[in-house]
């Protein structure tokens, strides 16, 4: 794209704008704003990037935290000054967290408009404490060679930053002098012929599919001097670049060392299960049978990534204190029970291809271990599959297990936090559907649910969401984004008029306060809030109608499809037949 001569501002914006198109920028949310406007006029101009605006900020930042959890590259978003970055601020933390590669562009008053009583000026820097990788202030825009230089090579290493040694924020504040507006300068369009825009951009190259070498020397750990029999994978919530890939790497490790995969329902393993034999995801249920749970522990855990969801399978391990090895390539400390862990800093697909090689010359032995893991899962299962055919009104968590059953194949799916991660903890089925799990588990939190679900819905396959009513209401402004999705959404709305989550807490035996000010019920009436938005409602009366609906799914639009239940009986539902099934064993 040629530089925008026009003048100062638009110089130093279409310059910044080129540089990131090059590095690999292909989409920018837009806020709208004043002082932000030569940033936005730079990249709604530029003809390969998708400029988006939005009107709330919150919800545009989880929107772009959405795509750019879908396509693992980085996504610009851009705000006025004052307090409009702020809203940034729950998906700066998210990002962080879960480690998304996000690029916050704040515009700002000048030097001599701050700390004078100027509108809409705030302390802008540091805005985002220690949640970014790395943040700075810009030069003011000039018309000057070093200062364009400074400028393209500061970007490029904000964009390095948004990627390596791990994906996360950056956050570029920029400020500007009037005008703000693209009103003519001649004596800045009259240095246009003067600039070498291919010399000046010769050193940006993309660097989206960058990836680092990282050739770690994975300790022989106990493998070399023959593999322990009693020992478990745990394979935590992941959302790798490369489902497929990882997902095998995770089968031929526990092939070689004949180790159970006890599987979150948030990590695609459950969804590739014909790859696994030796998949486990009724693990949960299992350990709420105080004998077996004795019975099955294990000598030594390997765990990829992050701890599963289950609180159960938490205090487990906190009470046997077995040997753990936790398989991470980034540097944070992924052990919340400061049990005996050794972190090794590697991949998990790297890790395999050397825990093979080493495991050749001494193969696992036939394990009564794993053959009891494996059975007792099987039995399981097809106690839940029975019960769940069997139940015909509308719970809860029959809602989870439909849909592992029915969605179509290569779904991406986004699970709210709260109740419906559980229940997919609880009773997502393992098969090969190959639905792609998304979610916000960074910092655990339901702000920006549908915001993050529309964002990875943006250019994708047909998606669908699982949330309960109050994620669904504390982001009701992402339905702005309706005329901007290039796509469709499904909206499985479980509507139980409340927290769902804290009927499974003790506090829930404690009214009041436990209504008022836990459960929280708002009763909306959602077919009216869709129709304020232009957004498509369905009241669910029956599983077979929710069955049709979710299969096949519609190419566009975004459509909520209501589901109510009763709360209460939900979660008396769910505590009564877990607690069947694993004493049932």
């Amino acid at each position: 794209m040629p530089i925008d001569f026009t003048n100062t501002n638009l110089v130093w914006t279409s310059v910044l704008t080129e540089t990131l198109y090059r590095l690999g920028l292909t989409t920018a949310i837009v806020c709208p704003g004043s002082r932000s406007a030569p940033l936005a006029i730079a990249v709604a101009n530029h003809p390969h990037i998708e400029a988006i605006p939005v009107l709330d900020e919150r919800s545009a930042a989880f929107f772009a935290l959405g795509i750019a959890r879908q396509t693992h590259r980085p996504v610009a978003v851009i705000c006025t000054s004052g307090t409009a970055g702020a809203n940034f601020y729950p998906a700066v933390i998210e990002a962080r967290e879960s480690r998304v590669p996000l690029l916050i562009l704040t515009a700002d008053r000048p030097p001599e408009l701050r700390d004078c009583n100027a509108g809409q000026a705030i302390d802008q820097h540091k805005l985002y404490g220690s949640f970014p990788n790395w943040q700075t202030e810009l030069a003011l825009p000039a018309i000057d060679t070093a200062l364009l230089a400074y400028l393209r090579q500061t970007v490029i290493h904000a964009w390095e930053c948004t990627l390596y040694p791990v994906p996360g924020v950056v956050h570029l504040n920029l400020p500007f002098r009037e005008p703000l507006a693209p009103s003519p300068d001649a004596a800045v369009q009259a240095i246009a012929d003067n600039f070498d825009q291919d010399t000046f951009f010769a050193s940006v190259i993309p660097l989206v599919n960058a990836t680092p070498q990282r050739l770690y020397t994975v300790p022989a750990l106990e493998f070399s001097a023959g593999l322990p029999e009693r020992g478990i994978i745990i394979a935590g919530v992941a959302q790798p670049q490369l489902p497929e890939r990882y997902c095998r790497a995770v089968a031929a490790l526990s092939k070689t060392l004949g180790y159970p995969v006890l599987a979150e329902g948030l990590s695609p393993l459950r969804n590739y299960a014909d790859l696994n034999p030796n998949l486990v995801a009724s693990y949960d249920i299992m350990l709420r049978n105080s004998t077996l749970a004795a019975k099955l522990a294990p000598e030594i855990v390997l765990r990829l990534g992050e701890m599963p969801t289950s609180k159960r399978l938490r205090n487990w391990l906190e009470a046997i204190q077995p040997r753990q090895w936790v398989i991470d390539p980034d540097g944070r400390n992924l052990d919340p029970l400061h049990g005996k862990t050794t972190h090794l800093r590697t991949s998990v697909e790297y890790f395999a291809t050397r825990t093979i090689a080493l495991a050749k010359s001494c193969p696992p032995r036939p394990s009564h271990y794993l053959n009891q893991w494996c059975g007792i899962e099987t039995q399981i299962r097809a106690a839940i599959d029975t019960m769940m055919q069997e139940t015909k009104p509308l719970i809860e968590a029959k809602a989870t297990w439909l849909l592992s059953k029915i969605l179509p194949a290569g779904t991406p799916l986004f699970i709210s936090s709260s109740m419906p991660v559980r229940d997919v903890e609880f009773f997502w089925v393992p098969g090969n559907s190959k639905v792609k799990p998304f979610f916000n588990r960074g910092a655990n939190g339901i702000d920006g649910s549908l915001s993050t679900a529309l964002g990875i819905a943006h250019h994708q396959s047909s998606s669908v969401m699982l949330t309960g009513d109050l994620a669904l209401l504390h982001d009701t402004n992402g339905f702005l984004l309706r005329q901007h999705l290039a796509g469709h959404l499904t909206i499985v709305l479980i509507n139980n008029n409340g927290g769902g989550i804290f009927e499974m807490l003790p506090i829930a035996q404690f009214n009041p306060p436990f209504e008022q000010f836990f459960a929280t019920p708002q009763t909306v009436d959602f077919a009216k809030l869709c129709a304020t938005y232009g957004v498509e409602h369905e009241y669910i009366i029956t599983w077979e109608q929710l069955e049709q609906r979710l299969n096949p799914l519609p190419t566009s639009g975004i459509r909520v499809l209501e589901i109510t239940t009763d709360r209460k009986a939900d979660a008396l539902w769910r505590q009564n037949r877990l607690g069947t099934l694993s004493i049932s064993i």
